[in-house]
């Protein structure tokens, strides 16, 4: 048995580790917001009226991803958000948030809009996977 790795004191190889894991803090005291993803798609009228498309109503048609996070008594300025292909980390003074993402997104080209009278963040993130560029030709 030969390990393959230079340092032969690693119990594991990175490919091994789950993406997100070096953002998980078991001991933050911080509760978990409630949030809520959403999926959300373009569709014009020959899609609705005529199916003209490949496009259905499932989330492997959808373009984008919108997760709406309820923070209640926070302010905008309070908010520190970090967005990875496949995490989303959210931390406030209360309230702490390390979501895995159902699928890759576009962690880049996202956009966060916090509504004050909701108290509620808004994060839309374009989902990015291998075959979209056949899927929505």
């Amino acid at each position: 048995f030969q390990v393959k790795s230079e340092n032969r004191k690693t119990i594991w190889n990175t490919e091994e580790i789950p993406e997100g894991s070096e953002f998980d803090d078991t001991w933050d005291p911080r509760e978990q917001p409630e949030y809520q993803i959403l999926f959300k798609q373009c569709v014009g009228t020959e899609d609705v009226f005529f199916g003209m498309s490949r496009k259905d109503p499932s989330t492997a048609c959808c373009e984008e991803m919108v997760i709406k996070i309820k923070l209640p008594e926070t302010n905008y300025s309070d908010i520190a958000l970090d967005i990875q292909d496949k995490v989303l980390d959210l931390r406030t003074p209360k309230k702490k948030l390390l979501l895995h993402l159902p699928y890759h997104v576009d962690s880049k080209n996202g956009k966060a809009c916090f509504l004050s009278e909701e108290e509620t963040l808004e994060v839309t993130l374009r989902v990015s996977r291998k075959f979209d560029f056949i899927n929505f030709a």
